[in-house]
């Protein structure tokens, strides 16, 4: 998946239009860009006032067959009376294409931000989660990659190596805390996690509430342990965590059972996302968006925060994990 160098600059809006119009959509109220940097994603209404949103992929990140394991898991989940944005289907298809862009149509579907300090929105997510994983283990994903640490920590270290964003005379330290930290993960991955499909990037921001929570973005749904989608829930010192997984697993298994060895895997999992996301912004710079939103990915005092993460993130991973209050 080499798209380094691929931009948004030839998506056009006349090129938008013409893509829905396609499928029989006429835009009557312009465009409105949502917050997103991967993909490029619009909300509009359509001449019967109806609102949709119309999600352009980057080009080369992803191939039509794992698109298409993404739209199916989507419609799946709906299927089994899941709260979550599926792609509409056109002559019984989901994944669209124009002028060499893969693009999908799902219905507009507002709601308010998921409130992450709120415990009994937490713990109705949970219950949907339970769900979500019911219907995740009846399929695997074919296509889509397992998450794991050739894609989450080798490659990424290997983006570091080369990028010309980390300052010369920081770039030694920030390696070696990135080697420090790869191998703390590596000594706390086997890779022998039960794995499953599932949201992938289940933080607060792809959660909506209206009455109840509805779940957007499944962009980055993949093969991967159920605690993937659980810890990114989690905030607060480790007692007020401690205490939010104790209520979010206690909701979970209403609907899911759930290894609680994979709670040793928590802190690994938000170290892969460290090192995972600090690659992903690198590989994007080329594309305008990414230094107009990041500007201080150029700056010094970045990167030597990043290196204080890593090296505090290992500290972490040498203390022992969670523990869950025990049960009498």
């Amino acid at each position: 998946m080499n798209d380094k160098s691929f931009t948004f600059q030839t998506l056009h809006p006349d090129t938008i239009m013409d893509a829905l119009f396609e499928q029989g959509i006429r835009v009557d109220s312009g465009l409105t860009p949502l917050n997103s940097y991967e993909n490029r994603v619009y909300q509009f209404q359509d001449e019967d006032r109806q609102r949709f949103v119309v999600k352009f992929y980057r080009p080369q990140r992803w191939s039509a067959e794992q698109i298409q394991e993404e739209h199916q898991f989507a419609l799946d989940l709906v299927n089994d009376e899941i709260p979550v944005a599926a792609p509409i289907q056109f002559d019984n298809q989901t994944l669209l294409t124009h002028k060499g862009f893969f693009y999908a149509v799902f219905p507009s579907l507002g709601g308010r931000q998921f409130e992450s300090d709120n415990i009994d929105q937490m713990e109705w997510v949970a219950r949907y989660l339970g769900r979500i994983h019911q219907t995740g283990r009846k399929k695997t994903f074919n296509a889509r990659p397992a998450i794991g640490i050739q894609e989450y920590l080798t490659e990424p270290r290997q983006v570091f190596e080369t990028a010309t964003l980390i300052p010369k005379a920081l770039k030694a330290n920030f390696l070696k805390a990135t080697d420090a930290l790869i191998n703390a993960v590596a000594m706390h991955w086997d890779g022998q996690a039960e794995t499953l499909r599932l949201h992938g990037d289940c933080h607060a921001g792809n959660i909506l509430w209206r009455d109840g929570p509805l779940f957007v973005d499944l962009d980055d749904a993949r093969m991967g342990p159920a605690v993937q989608d659980l810890w990114m829930l989690l905030n607060g010192d480790k007692a007020e965590q401690r205490m939010q997984l104790e209520t979010i697993i206690e909701a979970y298994e209403e609907f899911s059972p759930f290894n609680s060895d994979e709670i040793a895997l928590i802190e690994p999992l938000r170290a892969m996302r460290f090192v995972y996301y600090l690659a992903w912004l690198i590989r994007r710079w080329d594309d305008p968006a990414f230094p107009k939103n990041f500007p201080w990915l150029t700056g010094e005092d970045y990167w030597r925060s990043q290196t204080t993460t890593f090296i505090e993130q290992v500290k972490v991973l040498n203390e022992p994990p969670l523990q869950l209050t025990p049960m009498y």
